[in-house]
Parts: C-alpha cells; sequence; structure tokens
C-alpha cells in the first residue's frame, strides 16, 4: 500500500478570528474525520502546524525568510498520512474531510527511498 501526504492549506486570518465555540466544532469535525479514518485503518499519523508561515530556507547561501511565499495568504497549517493504492483511492478518502469547507488539500505520494 502506497502512502500519501494530505497536505491542508488555508487562510488562517479566519481560524484566528473565528470566536471560540465555533473553533471547538471545527476541531471536533477535525477529529471525527481523523477518528474514522483511523478505525478503517487507512490513517497513519497527522499533526497541525502553528498559525503562522514558519521560515522557508532558500538556496546555496541558506537565505531564510518568512514563509511560505509573500504573495499568497494561503498556509500550510497541517497533514494527515495516509496509506491508499492510488491516487485515485488517495483522494476519494479525502474528498470529506472538513478542511474542504474552508481551505484546500493538496495530495501527494511518498516515495520511499533506499536506506
Amino acid at each position: 500500500m502506497a502512502q500519501f501526504l494530505l497536505l491542508l492549506h488555508a487562510d488562517p486570518t479566519k481560524w484566528l478570528a473565528m470566536p471560540a465555540d465555533e473553533k471547538q466544532k471545527g476541531m471536533a469535525k477535525y477529529r471525527a474525520w481523523g477518528n474514522q479514518a483511523r478505525q478503517v485503518g487507512f490513517l497513519v499519523g497527522s499533526n497541525k502546524l502553528v498559525d503562522d508561515g514558519g521560515k522557508v530556507i532558500r538556496g546555496p547561501k541558506a537565505l531564510v525568510t518568512d514563509g511560505p511565499y509573500s504573495e499568497t495568504k494561503e498556509f500550510l497549517g497541517g497533514y494527515y498520512l495516509i496509506e491508499a493504492a492510488n491516487y485515485e483511492e488517495a483522494v476519494r478518502r479525502a474528498k470529506d474531510h472538513p478542511h474542504l469547507e474552508h481551505g484546500t488539500i493538496e495530495v501527494r505520494q511518498i516515495e520511499k527511498l533506499p536506506g
């Protein structure tokens, strides 16, 4: 079985401005999706990232800038590592994720390297 990352992209300013009760409801949806994925047996792991753009290191001189890109408001906010037979199955498994209510999910297959 192949492994795929579901990379969750969204504008964090909307999340930060949300009332606390709405945030709790939103997080409950994420937990429910993760619990169901775990029960079905395709969720390997997941993490939420802090609500900032992090840092980006570029080039041979290791120039460090605020991330991710100056021209976008969307940040990578978290990820899920899942198992699926192929991209079609990975996308099908992600289509009911609550993140799609306000953001995008990038699906990327992991290439296992030797060693």
